[in-house]
């Protein structure tokens, strides 16, 4: 086992007293195994890549993930210390919500369902896909040496089909259930943070965002909104009026309409990360009202309606459920969701999500989401380097970019644990290169994944 640098010692020993002695010497060779590795994330890569492919005992890395005892809740509530401690230490918690699908096949994989494929649908294809439903909780907090906004995992579960819960004794959990379960979670690990989650328009459901206004510390939520929603006036209650009072005023018109009526007011508002773009120039108007149906308990809301002047895009609303929010600020928290897309396709291309081989079910509630959080693990790593230095940027013949990337947060991690003597590089180059067959001039090291250079030059 390598000894790593001061820095990495202190971020990944706060995880150390979640397992027992020995469980932790297995979970941090795991740890580093799984960022060294080039393209699977498998118990069996961790270990090649390590040097330890000739270890007997290999059973005992698997049962970290199927048989040990440890609380992936309490690993996200140290990791969300970690991120904010290095990332937000002040102002509100901006959070993204969303849900992803993990394509995997076998009859062992009991939780798989058959899910809506975000990413090949379309308004007028449909696609299913097969695989395990994820839900992810990320904190959208800007990076300053990325000069931009970045989705940081913490907290990811398994929201399994209605089908899976077929012949079980437990009840079906809606989405929007395990949301606000999640949510929650968070509110008590910070409960004097002011929190705002994001979400798309799934979670734009009456019942979950009453009950986020209901708590003691109400918790903001920012979701797309339908156009043809019922919106009333607040009641005005009567004096001497006998009866039950009402839950809601006036019948208001349709944003739909609103949107139609030459009489609205617009106001220009120029965004200045507008979905990858640097600057876009947008309008908006805005006004509260309450939203209701029956049955259900009447929600104040503002609503925000989006229009393009150069006519790309579909008009489209937004609903805040804090009414005191001005719509610029409800724009500006909202663009940061676009980045929870990005991070499910960075952890796929660099992270290795969904290469993973594991059938027991405790070992696929903990993998992905360890995958997700690895993430957030090497960006807080990465940052170590960033506050000494700055952060080299790998360029491409047909990619220039001036800012570091994940990849490049990534190769510098890799780097940085690869310069302990057991992973030493070759002191004429600084990428790891492949070596050509001249055995005059080269030849291997022991370690696994790197080469010494004994040329001349």
């Amino acid at each position: 086992m390598p000894t790593l640098q001061a820095e990495y010692i202190t971020i990944l020993e706060a995880f150390a007293r979640l397992f027992s002695k020995r469980i932790w010497e297995h979970a941090r060779i795991l740890l580093i195994g799984t960022i060294l590795s080039p393209v699977e994330r498998t118990v069996a890569a961790a270990l090649r890549v390590m040097g330890l492919s000739g270890e007997k005992h290999f059973q005992n890395y698997h049962r970290v993930l199927n048989r040990a005892i440890w609380s992936s809740l309490e690993a996200s509530h140290m990791l969300l210390g970690l991120l904010i401690s290095a990332f937000a230490g002040s102002g509100p918690i901006i959070m993204g919500l969303d849900d992803t699908i993990e394509r995997r096949r076998g009859a062992k994989i009991k939780a798989k369902g058959i899910y809506r494929d975000p990413v090949r649908s379309s308004h007028s294809h449909f696609v299913k896909a097969s695989g395990l439903r994820w839900l992810s909780l990320m904190l959208l907090t800007p990076i300053p040496w990325a000069n931009r906004v970045w989705a940081l995992p913490f907290l990811t579960v398994l929201a399994p089909s209605e089908r899976y819960y077929k012949d079980k004794i437990r009840k079906h959990k809606k989405l929007t259930e395990w949301a606000y379960q999640m949510v929650l979670q968070v509110r008590r690990w910070l409960p004097k943070r002011l929190l705002v989650v994001v979400a798309d328009s799934s979670f734009a459901v009456i019942d979950l965002l009453w009950q986020l206004r209901q708590l003691k510390n109400p918790i903001c939520m920012i979701t797309r909104f339908r156009l043809d929603a019922a919106l009333y006036e607040p009641n005005k209650p009567a004096p001497g009026k006998m009866g039950r009072p009402r839950k809601k005023g006036n019948r208001l018109p349709t944003l739909e309409k609103i949107a139609e009526d030459k009489l609205t007011r617009w106001k220009r508002l120029t965004v200045p990360e507008w979905y990858g773009e640097k600057k876009r120039g947008i309008e908006i108007t805005s006004k509260t009202a309450v939203w209701f149906h029956n049955g259900k308990p009447p929600l104040p809301i503002r609503w925000v309606m989006v229009r393009d002047p150069k006519k790309i895009f579909k008009t489209q609303a937004l609903l805040c459920t804090d009414i005191n929010v001005s719509a610029e600020q409800i724009i500006a928290w909202f663009v940061r969701r676009w980045q929870v897309e990005v991070t499910f396709h960075e952890v796929r291309t660099h992270l290795g999500v969904e290469t993973q081989r594991q059938w027991a079910d405790l070992s696929i509630w903990r993998s992905t989401p360890a995958l997700l959080s690895l993430f957030s693990i090497v960006t807080v790593l990465a940052n170590c380097h960033a506050q000494k230095q700055k952060l080299p940027v790998q360029q491409a013949a047909w990619y220039v970019k001036k800012l570091p990337t994940f990849s490049d947060a990534l190769r510098m991690v890799k780097q940085t644990l690869c310069s302990h003597h057991h992973f030493q590089t070759s002191q004429v180059y600084d990428e790891i290169r492949k070596v050509p067959h001249l055995r005059s001039k080269y030849r291997y090291s022991r370690s696994t994944c790197t080469f010494l250079s004994i040329s001349n030059g």
